[in-house]
């Protein structure tokens, strides 16, 4: 990210970002149960499925998805500006490549991902499942920036 200027744009858009999230936050607080395989709305990502686990009416300062990698798979580069996000290896094993680093992940694992981490996940014989929570909120259609191949070396 270093030496890219932001564009005014980007700055407006982030300010009503965050004041959207401030008036989710103001929601009142209710409990939601969401029983497994039960979401209408999973997401076909490439090689990774993504469910969400909260509607956008139901969110305050979070957002958590379930997200499915298929096997012998690697996903698009991404990263956030403002959400810090994190993982929880549910199921399945693979490799997380964060800031061009790989790290080794099976069940159990947990990834702390500041905001402006470059993030891919690679998979091999087995599909890899993980919990997946942004702080605040993050949806594909809002603080979620793609990387091309070229920019990735």
């Amino acid at each position: 990210m270093a030496g890219r200027k932001l564009s005014k744009h980007w700055f407006l858009r982030q300010i009503v970002f965050l004041q959207n999230r401030k008036e989710k936050m103001d929601l009142p607080k209710q409990v939601i149960h969401r029983a497994s395989g039960t979401s209408e709305h999973v997401q076909q990502f490439g090689p990774y499925k993504i469910e969400p686990l909260l509607t956008e009416a139901e969110e305050s300062a979070a957002t958590a998805y379930r997200v499915r990698v298929e096997p012998h798979q690697q996903t698009t580069t991404s990263y956030h500006l403002v959400a810090e996000e994190f993982y929880f290896v549910l199921t399945g094993t693979g490799t997380a490549v964060l800031d061009g680093e790989s790290r080794a992940l099976r069940p159990g694992d947990f990834l702390r991902l500041p905001p402006g981490t470059r993030h891919a996940f690679v998979t091999l014989d087995e599909p890899l499942e993980m919990l997946d929570v942004h702080v605040p909120g993050c949806r594909p259609d809002r603080d979620a920036y793609f990387v091309e191949d070229s920019e990735d070396e």
